[in-house]
C-alpha cells in the first residue's frame, strides 16, 4: 500500500523537520480531537485541534489548542486585535484552507494565516496535530510545529 502524503507532511519534509505519523480509525460521527486522540489511543492533553477563526476584519487566525480546550474569545480578540471573531463557517474550511473537518491540520494549508499555538503546548517534549487527512495525526515537537507554521505561542484558553 502506498504510504499517504499530505501538504503538511511534504510541507515538513521540505523544511526538514522530522515527524511521526500516526494512524487511526475516524468516525464520520464523532470527528472531535477527543475522539481522535482516544482512537488513536493517546493522550488527549497531548493532541492539538486545529480551530479556524474569522475576525470582524474578514482575516482568518488559526487557533491550535489542545483537545479538551476551549478558546476564550475574549483573549483570542485581543491577541488579533479584532472587535469581534467567531469561528470559520464549516462550509468555508475547505475553500480557505485546503482541509476538511476532522482533518484539518495547521501546517501546509493553502495560505499562511497568523496561526497561534496554545502556550501550555511548550511544557510537551511532544505534540500530536492532524496531518491534514481524517485518520491521521502528527507527531512532533512543540518547536518544529512553530517553526513549520510561522506561529507563536499565546494563551487564549
Amino acid at each position: 500500500m502506498k504510504e499517504v502524503k499530505t501538504n503538511a507532511m511534504r510541507l515538513l519534509e521540505q523544511k526538514k523537520i522530522s515527524y511521526e505519523v500516526i494512524e487511526y480509525e475516524f468516525d464520520e460521527d464523532h470527528l472531535d480531537a477527543i475522539h481522535a486522540s482516544k482512537s488513536a489511543g493517546l493522550n488527549p492533553e497531548m493532541v492539538y485541534k486545529t480551530i479556524v477563526m474569522k475576525g470582524s476584519s474578514n482575516n482568518l487566525y488559526v487557533f491550535v489548542t489542545p483537545a479538551e480546550f476551549t478558546i476564550s474569545l475574549k483573549k483570542a480578540r485581543a491577541l488579533t486585535g479584532e472587535k469581534e471573531i467567531e469561528l470559520l463557517k464549516l462550509d468555508q474550511l475547505l475553500k480557505y484552507t485546503g482541509y476538511i473537518r476532522g482533518g484539518c491540520s495547521p501546517i501546509g494549508m493553502i495560505k499562511q494565516y497568523p496561526t497561534y499555538i496554545e502556550a501550555l503546548a511548550e511544557l510537551e517534549e511532544y505534540i500530536f496535530v492532524s496531518a491534514g487527512k481524517r485518520g491521521l495525526q502528527l507527531k512532533l515537537t512543540p518547536a518544529d510545529l512553530q517553526k513549520a507554521t510561522g506561529a507563536e505561542f499565546a494563551d487564549f484558553t
